[in-house]
């Protein structure tokens, strides 16, 4: 069933948010050559802990970090390491959450370390322009399918594929709420949009397949052809016919 937010609800969710989005800032000023994914997720973990909230994905479901720190290949789940070393030329995904005052806020970027490939590059930018190609179609009087179909059709005029087997989530109270928010779809079809409505829209792009495998830790997903894979996720509010995205604190990130 999905939870329409109300305006108390939706108060909370952009504090939350906001921490979401501040502790990714972090993360992204601290990312460089030679840092482990532990100590990057300890800085997410820092960071909203001093914000007053707790981390969303510590212990979800056994989850045992704050952050999903994927790299290259893995296009979801990874798990902080103290073994794991940021190199040159990574493409790193870092998905960070936060629980503030009953609500919780979602959030991922895509980010190149050093020197990255131009096809890497394009990947990363396509994959944030396909997010804002869905928030484009998360309208009063939609459907989800909507959303999926503006986001896939995008990613596959450029020359990439969308992860099917992962979807974005209603959020609130609980990190994953429904309805499910596929990334592909087809338009005028599924639930309905309405004011209230809070959504994580996160497209998973890859350059080759659009077909993942879980590995054996039982979190991290990685890409079958071994091809490249970006993400982008924010927290997105309906409120009075607009769009609130709760998540996007630098306009250019």
């Amino acid at each position: 069933m999905i939870q329409v937010k109300n305006s108390i609800q939706i108060a909370a969710m952009k504090d939350a948010g906001r921490i979401t989005g501040e502790a990714l800032l972090a993360a992204r000023d601290r990312l460089r050559e030679g840092i482990t994914t532990y100590e990057l997720d300890k800085v997410i973990h820092d960071y909203i802990v001093r914000a007053g909230a707790r981390p969303s994905f510590l212990g979800y479901a056994g989850f045992p970090g704050s952050a999903c720190i994927s790299i290259n290949d893995e296009v979801i789940h990874g798990i902080p390491s103290k073994k794991r070393v940021i190199k040159n030329g990574d493409v790193v995904k870092i998905d960070v959450g936060a629980y503030y005052k009953g609500v919780h806020g979602d959030s991922a970027r895509t980010i190149g370390v050093g020197e990255i490939s131009s096809e890497a590059q394009r990947l990363i930018d396509v994959t944030r322009e396909s997010f804002f190609r869905g928030i484009a179609a998360f309208a009063v009087g939609n459907r989800i399918g909507d959303i999926g179909h503006a986001i896939d059709s995008y990613v596959v005029e450029n020359g990439f594929s969308t992860v099917k087997r992962y979807v974005g989530h209603g959020i609130g109270a609980d990190l994953h709420e429904s309805p499910d928010v596929p990334n592909f779809g087809t338009a005028g079809r599924g639930a309905r949009l309405c004011n209230g409505m809070a959504l994580a829209i996160e497209p998973m792009v890859n350059v080759g397949a659009p077909e993942v495998l879980e590995l054996s830790d039982g979190w991290t997903v990685k890409t079958v052809d071994h091809s490249l894979s970006a993400h982008y996720e924010n927290t997105v509010v309906l409120v009075g016919g607009e769009v609130l995205n709760l998540t996007l604190i630098d306009p250019q990130f």
